[in-house]
C-alpha cells in the first residue's frame, strides 16, 4: 500500500494514543491498591455508552473486516443476517438474562453455573474456556490480524502476530478491563469512523465519482443477485446460509451462546453502574450492530461489482482500501483495522485472565488468595495467554479459511453451553448431572451429526444438535428428581422489568430489521 507521510503520522499517533490513553485510565489514586474488582470488573464502574462501545470493539474484528468483507463478495449481503440478528439476541439477552446475572453479583460466567449447579460444572466449563479463548480465540485474531499487516503493509506474518500482542499487552495487562473499556470507546469510534471512509470512497467509486447514494443504487442494479437476504436452493451458497432455516435455526445458538454466555462479552454488562446502565449499553451496543454490516459486508459486494483484481475473497477490503482511499485517509482506514483486532485480542486476555484467576486459581489453587494476588496471578496469566497465541498462531497458515476454522469449532460446542444456561437460568429443575451431560455429549454429537448428515448446513446443524442436547436434559432431569433444583435461581416477574428508554429503544430496532429484510427479502 503506497502509505504518505501524512497516513504514517495517523496511524503512528493512533497507536501511541492508545496505549497512553490505557495506562492513563487505570492508574489509581495515591494509597489505592488495585483490587480484583478494579482489575477484573474495572471498579463496576462504567456507564451505558462505554458498555455499548466496548461490547461492539471487542466483537468486531479482522474476522469482520476480512472475512465478512470476504463473504460479503461471494455470498452478498445476505451475510448480514449474522449481525442483523444478533441484535435481537442483544435484546432477549439484556431483558432476561442480564438482571440475573447482575443479581448475583458475579465476576464470571462459569462463577455463575456452580451458584446453580455445582463445582464440577463450574470446573469443567472453565477449564473448556480457556481452551478456547487461548487456542481458538487468540489465535485466530492474531493469525488473522498479522494476515491483514501482511496483505496491506507487507510485513512478515511472524512479526505481525508478535506487533498485535505487544500493542495489547503494553496497556491490557497493567490496566485490566477498565483500560480495556475506555481504550474500546476511542477503538470503536476509529473503527466506525475509519470503515465508513473506506465504504464511503468505495461507493463514490461505483458511482463514477456520483456520491455515496448514487454508488449504492448503482450497486444494487450491476448485482441484484446479492442483495437477496434470504436464499433458496439453487444458491451455490445455501450451505452457508440456508434459507428461512437462518432466521428460525440454529444461527440463534450462536448469538445466544456468544453475547449471553461468552466471558469476554457479558463481562463489559458485568462492570455496569446499574442494571439499567448495562441494559441500554446493549441496546447501544444494537444500533451500532445495525450499522456494521455498511462497513464490513457492503465493502466485499463492491469489490465484486468492480471485478476486483484478487487471488481470494478474503483479499477484497484490502484492495479496496489500497485502491480507493486516498492518500490522507489511508492512515485512519488502517487504523480502524487495527483498533478492530486489538480492541478484540484485548477484551479475550483480560477475560482468559479473569476466569484463570477467579475460577480456577482462587478455587482450585489458592483458596484464601487475597486482593494482589489474584490481581497479579490474573497479569501473569494475560502474560501466559499471548506468549502461547503467539506461537501457535503461525500454525493456522496451514488452514485455507482460518475463519471456517473459527465458526465451525465454535458450532461444536455452543448448542450445549446454551442448553446449559438456557434450563439452568429458567427452569427450577434442572439438575447439575444433566448440564454435565450436555456439556460432555455436545462435541460428539455435533461430530457425529456432521458424519452422518454431511449436507446439513451448518447452521441446522446447531439446532438440531441443541434440541437433542435438551431432550437429553430433560430426560434426566425428570429422572433424578420430581422437584424444583435446592439451588435453582430465583427471580421474581418484577426483576425483568425494563424502563421505557430500553423498551422505546428495542421497537425501533425491530422496526429497522423489518424494513431492511422487507425491502430485500
Amino acid at each position: 500500500m503506497n502509505f504518505s507521510t501524512l497516513d504514517y503520522f495517523v496511524f503512528i499517533g493512533y497507536i501511541v494514543f492508545i496505549i497512553s490513553l490505557g495506562l492513563w485510565v487505570s492508574r489509581e489514586k495515591k494509597g489505592h491498591q488495585k483490587d480484583s474488582s478494579d482489575y477484573f470488573l474495572a471498579s463496576k464502574s462504567l456507564p451505558w455508552w462505554a458498555i455499548g462501545a466496548s461490547l461492539i470493539a471487542a466483537n468486531i474484528s479482522a474476522e469482520q473486516f476480512i472475512g465478512m468483507s470476504g463473504s460479503g463478495y461471494v455470498i452478498g449481503l445476505g451475510i448480514a443476517t449474522y449481525e442483523w440478528t444478533a441484535a435481537i439476541a442483544l435484546i432477549v439477552i439484556a431483558k432476561f438474562f442480564l438482571p440475573i446475572f447482575l443479581k448475583e453479583g458475579i465476576y464470571t460466567m462459569p462463577q455463575l453455573l456452580e451458584i446453580r449447579y455445582d463445582r464440577r460444572v463450574r470446573t469443567g466449563l472453565a477449564v473448556f474456556w480457556l481452551l478456547l479463548y487461548i487456542f481458538v480465540n487468540l489465535t485466530s485474531v492474531l493469525y488473522l490480524g498479522a494476515l491483514a499487516l501482511r496483505t496491506i503493509m507487507g510485513i512478515p506474518l511472524y512479526y505481525g502476530i508478535l506487533g498485535l500482542a505487544v500493542f495489547s499487552a503494553l496497556y491490557t495487562i497493567y490496566g485490566g478491563l477498565k483500560a480495556v473499556a475506555w481504550t474500546d470507546v476511542v477503538q470503536v469510534t476509529i473503527l466506525i469512523v475509519g470503515g465508513l471512509v473506506t465504504t464511503f470512497f468505495a461507493l463514490n467509486a461505483v458511482s463514477g465519482g456520483e456520491g455515496v447514494l448514487a454508488g449504492f443504487v448503482d450497486l444494487i442494479h450491476q448485482a441484484p443477485e446479492k442483495f437477496d437476504m434470504i436464499l433458496d436452493k439453487s444458491n451455490p451458497n445455501f450451505k452457508e446460509l440456508p434459507g428461512l432455516g437462518v432466521l428460525l435455526g440454529g444461527m440463534w445458538m450462536a448469538h445466544f451462546f456468544y453475547w449471553g454466555c461468552n466471558q469476554y462479552i457479558t463481562q463489559r454488562a458485568l462492570a455496569a453502574k446499574s442494571i439499567n446502565e448495562a441494559q441500554r449499553g446493549l441496546m447501544f451496543a444494537d444500533y451500532l450492530k445495525i450499522l456494521t454490516p455498511l462497513i464490513v459486508v457492503i465493502p466485499g459486494i463492491v469489490a465484486f461489482v468492480l471485478k476486483a483484481d484478487i487471488a481470494k475473497p478474503d483479499v477484497a477490503y484490502p484492495w479496496l482500501l489500497s485502491t480507493f482511499v486516498p492518500i490522507g485517509f489511508k492512515g485512519l482506514a488502517f487504523a480502524a483495522l487495527i483498533a478492530a483486532i486489538v480492541s478484540s485480542l484485548s477484551s479475550m486476555v483480560n477475560s482468559t485472565a479473569t476466569i484463570f484467576s477467579m475460577d480456577i486459581y482462587k478455587q482450585l489453587i489458592k483458596k484464601d488468595a487475597s486482593e494482589s494476588q489474584l490481581v497479579l496471578t490474573g497479569r501473569i496469566a494475560s502474560a501466559v495467554a499471548l506468549v502461547v497465541a503467539v506461537l501457535i498462531a503461525p500454525t493456522l497458515s496451514s488452514l485455507e479459511q482460518a475463519f471456517q476454522f473459527i465458526q465451525e469449532f465454535t458450532g461444536f460446542i455452543s448448542p450445549g453451553i446454551f442448553a446449559i444456561f438456557i434450563f439452568g437460568l429458567f427452569w427450577k429443575k434442572a439438575t447439575a448431572n444433566s448440564a454435565l451431560w450436555a456439556a460432555v455429549l455436545t462435541i460428539p454429537l455435533s461430530i457425529g451429526i456432521k458424519a452422518l448428515i454431511p449436507s446439513l448446513p451448518f447452521l441446522n446443524r446447531m439446532g438440531v444438535v441443541f434440541l437433542l442436547l435438551s431432550s437429553i436434559v430433560v430426560v434426566i432431569t425428570l429422572i433424578e428428581s420430581k422437584g424444583d433444583d435446592p439451588k435453582a435461581i430465583k427471580a421474581d416477574k418484577g426483576l425483568f422489568h425494563t424502563d421505557n428508554i430500553f423498551n422505546i429503544g428495542a421497537i425501533g430496532i425491530f422496526a429497522i430489521l423489518a424494513i431492511i429484510y422487507i425491502r430485500f427479502w
